[in-house]
């Protein structure tokens, strides 16, 4: 594990973060995260949704990013790593941190009110993967030039 992989993993949590924050104002959605810290403002909800996709970013960089070696590779993994955050996050800890209890949301009903969280995070996951693997393999130092070649 080397800085520059943490770096490509928190800035693919960020270029996800973005568009997924995107997604939930659309939603309405970011009022409801701010209210995990006593606030209703939506600005707050993005600002705290794009510190926790910086450390999800990082996250993944940690137990993924070296295993990484393709664009499908980085995809899946992407893929996987937001579903398991939709289960973390909206399905487990959030409700346990505005005092619903464990398992609140542990059922079809709830899980399927939930699907556009759940496709918000599978976008997030594919951003991140995708962002984290385009950045590892593109290490072009300055005073080298990619080499063309044709077939002739």
């Amino acid at each position: 594990m080397n800085a520059q992989n943490f770096k490509n993993g928190v800035l693919g949590g960020l270029a996800g973060g973005l568009v997924f924050g995107m997604m939930m104002a659309m939603m309405g959605m970011l009022p409801m995260l701010a209210s995990m810290v006593g606030s209703d403002s939506a600005v707050v909800g993005f600002l705290m949704h794009m510190m926790i996709s910086a450390g999800i970013g990082l996250s993944y960089a940690v137990l993924l990013g070296g295993r990484i070696d393709s664009v499908g590779g980085g995809l899946r993994k992407g893929l996987g790593y937001g579903a398991f955050w939709w289960l973390l996050g909206p399905l487990t800890m959030m409700p346990l941190m505005m005092g619903m209890g464990l398992g609140v949301n542990w059922n079809l009903a709830a899980a399927g009110q939930m699907m556009p969280s759940l496709m918000g995070h599978l976008v997030f996951g594919a951003i991140l993967g995708l962002v984290h693997f385009k950045l590892g393999r593109s290490k072009i130092s300055a005073g080298e030039r990619p080499v063309l070649t044709t077939i002739a």
